[in-house]
């Protein structure tokens, strides 16, 4: 079962995403902040990592740009969310270090296929 660390300060797009993957057999641990998203991200080690973007502490920009620079993180794939959907935004979140980046409200099926995407490429013997 692949973990999944969402990063995310909404409680509602938290609770939404978080039962949505654990009904699909993921297993979600959860960071309601940037900084708390680096340091769970160093802790656990999960397979993948789902950023909202504009986070309080420290903005997901910041976290993204952080976890790519940590050896022990830096492997870690990581989907970008945010309601930035202006021209540049995805290229923003790419050059931060997001492998991919998707736009909110979340279509969790267009979600989804990203991920699994992401782990089949990034996956981890």
């Amino acid at each position: 079962m692949a973990k999944i660390l969402l990063v995310e300060d909404n409680e509602m797009n938290r609770d939404m995403l978080s039962r949505r993957l654990i009904r699909r057999g993921f297993e979600v641990i959860i960071a309601v902040d940037g900084n708390m998203g680096v340091i769970t991200a160093e802790q656990e080690l999960p397979d993948l990592i789902v950023m909202d973007m504009s986070l309080p502490i420290l903005d997901g920009w910041e976290a993204t740009k952080r976890l790519k620079q940590i050896e022990a993180t830096h492997n870690i794939p990581i989907i970008g969310c945010s309601a930035h959907a202006m021209v540049g935004d995805r290229e923003r979140g790419i050059k931060a270090g997001c492998d991919d980046y998707d736009t909110k409200p979340i279509e969790f099926t267009r979600l989804l296929a990203k991920i699994e995407k992401l782990l089949d490429k990034y996956a981890r013997n």
